[in-house]
């Protein structure tokens, strides 16, 4: 499968951005998808995750609350709602994709987009 996640910008802080990630080639409800970011100096971290069909998410205790990730398996597409925004979430934000049952290991994600840049001024 190939990802292409679109949507990053620059936001100020308190502010609001949306990530799409595409997903294309194999059918895309075989795959758990995620969200992961790498900011400055820093390791890939995960954000979030939604199993198969959407009936189950997971969040990294940084972004719960004001993050949201949700999909649409007709449109193929994987999605990243960030709200109150904070300098601190100024990252790179990857999708990933994986076959693996829900809830896999962030080392369990064997496809992945090519980031979309998301900064936060304050």
């Amino acid at each position: 499968v190939q990802l292409q996640a679109s949507g990053g910008g620059l936001a100020q802080a308190g502010g609001s951005l949306r990530l799409s990630c595409v997903a294309s080639g194999r059918t895309f409800s075989r795959y758990v998808m995620g969200w992961f970011r790498q900011g400055p100096g820093t390791e890939r971290e995960f954000v979030a995750a939604i199993n198969k069909i959407g009936g189950g998410t997971a969040y990294a205790d940084s972004v719960k609350g004001r993050f949201g990730i949700s999909r649409d398996n007709t449109k193929n597409t994987v999605y990243l709602q960030m709200n109150s925004l904070k300098p601190e979430d100024t990252a790179i934000y990857y999708c990933a994709a994986t076959e693996k049952d829900w809830r896999p290991l962030r080392w369990e994600y064997d496809y992945w987009g090519q980031g979309t840049q998301v900064t936060v001024s304050s």
